[in-house]
């Protein structure tokens, strides 16, 4: 594509002309290839423009730069170069991506799930049901990536804009006609999502969460809020809000150019769960909707999965399935990785992975587990820890979350990343000790894992909390692998 016809598609300061012709475009200087536009753009962590040197030498032929810095010097020493400043790198980024690969976004129809809990399993339950018609899709998100009937590792749970549109582009390939993907209030903060037009929007909740990097609760809200107002793009044509959060009813109060469809347990919204009924892996219940009201089925547990069956459910309807291709996506529904993930056991001993990381969601996590004991007598006995370098503020709250309800928690760590773990146990551990309950306190995840399993007898559930579908660990001196799964598997067959 020529240099002229990327520029008409970047909101463009200033431009030196060249004739040059772009193969492709990359923010990552080690990705760059011969005939590529790099992207060079400030960010939270590092700087692009440190790397327009090693860009051209990797090949780049062009350079567009949020940099005035950047751009007089390329423009001045490097003459063979085509540069162009921009007012925004990472739109930037977006709109040359777009216009090199052919405007793949235009060509699927886009469904985004934003909020704090629940984004994933949403995402693979729409997914599920979107596939049982017959659709190909691409899916994007924390755990996985899908493009059809391949699946690829998930970086992150919002990659930057080149890289989404290069799945949707590979997508197109394998003949999708739709996309859903996890928006993070970081990605729409960031405009990571700039000029993707969603068609359907779904929020799921908004507990305290991030707070390290948004500050407050107002500041993380407006982030998630913007996925409604549209990021470089119009609205989307139907907004999926849950009626029954706080923050969902003040986003659905503000929204004029979307058609609003609210989702509940309480007797609110358009789409209505009754008559609940849950074992473990299985959850039915009745969802009453004005287009009728059907007998759902999902192997699914829980409270929080009907709020999440609901929001797929609801968002399955904007994209034109009926009330009957609904229940029998949703009974289709695979597990989803690392929530609620039970782990195989012969002793009569419950064992669930869940990605649950914030106080919300423990608290979620616990009683559902309560529930489940219920019957048999038996007791809940919680693993938790919380991660190095984020909001230290949640720590006391997830310690009391695991506290509240659980008959024996076990607190270790999570990723503690640059931070000491025991500071980090300490900090959670006030929380703990505020319910009374008893806690037994043990810093390497593999043998706190251990502990909780061998302390539960039969009719118990154990609950490892924190990293569910993640494989590894991230401590002060590196990377190492961990997975939950496995850990709890190696106990259960000693």
């Amino acid at each position: 594509m020529e240099w002229n016809d990327v520029l008409h598609e970047m909101a463009v300061v200033e431009c030196a002309d060249s004739a040059v012709d772009i193969g492709g475009v990359e923010y990552d200087s080690r990705r760059v290839g011969t005939g590529d536009l790099f992207v060079a753009m400030r960010g939270g962590a590092a700087d692009g423009n440190r790397f327009i040197d090693a860009a051209i030498a990797q090949g780049a032929v062009a350079v567009a730069t949020d940099s005035r810095e950047a751009y007089e010097r390329v423009k001045r020493e490097r003459r063979e170069i085509a540069v162009a400043l921009v007012e925004r790198g990472r739109r930037a980024l977006a709109e040359a991506s777009s216009a090199v690969m052919g405007h793949p976004q235009q060509k699927l129809a886009l469904s985004g799930v934003t909020g704090t809990n629940g984004k994933t399993t949403t995402a693979f339950l729409l997914e599920a049901m979107l596939r049982s018609v017959g659709r190909t899709c691409v899916l994007i998100g924390t755990i996985e990536t899908h493009v059809g009937d391949e699946v690829r590792v998930s970086p992150h749970t919002t990659p930057e804009s080149r890289d989404v549109l290069e799945l949707f582009a590979d997508g197109l390939k394998v003949g999708a006609t739709e996309a859903v993907m996890e928006m993070s209030s970081h990605a729409l903060e960031q405009e990571r999502v700039w000029g993707l037009p969603v068609d359907v929007a779904m929020f799921t909740n908004l507990t305290q969460d991030h707070l390290d990097y948004h500050g407050t609760m107002e500041s993380y809200f407006a982030s998630k809020a913007r996925l409604f107002d549209g990021v470089g793009a119009p609205p989307p044509r139907v907004a999926v809000i849950n009626a029954d959060d706080a923050y969902g009813e003040r986003l659905a109060a503000g929204i004029e150019r979307s058609q609003v469809v609210r989702y509940g347990m309480e007797g609110r919204g358009d789409f209505v769960a009754e008559d609940v009924r849950m074992r473990a892996g299985e959850t039915r219940f009745r969802m009453v909707t004005p287009h009728g009201s059907v007998e759902m089925r999902s192997p699914l547990t829980g409270r929080v999965n009907v709020y999440n069956l609901l929001a797929a459910s609801a968002a399955a309807w904007a994209r034109g399935l009926t009330m009957e291709e609904i229940v029998r996506g949703a009974d289709a529904g695979a597990q989803v990785p690392g929530r609620f993930e039970v782990v195989p056991s012969a002793n009569g001993v419950t064992v669930a992975v869940d990605y649950a990381h914030t106080d919300d969601a423990l608290r979620n996590l616990i009683s559902l587990a309560r529930e489940l004991v219920k019957e048999r007598g038996g007791r809940v006995i919680t693993l938790f820890g919380c991660g190095g370098d984020r909001d230290r503020s949640k720590r006391p709250r997830m310690g009391r979350a695991a506290g509240e309800r659980s008959d024996l928690v076990v607190l270790t760590s999570d990723n503690p990343r640059s931070e000491e773990p025991m500071a980090i146990i300490e900090e959670a551990l006030v929380g703990v000790k505020a319910t009374g309950t008893d806690c037994i306190v043990e810093a390497d995840r593999a043998a706190a894992i251990e502990i909780a399993i061998r302390a539960a007898r039969a009719g118990d559930i154990v609950l490892i909390a924190g990293k569910g579908h993640e494989k590894v660990q991230i401590l002060k001196d590196g990377t190492v692998p961990f997975d939950d799964v496995a850990v709890a598997a190696g106990v259960l067959r000693t």
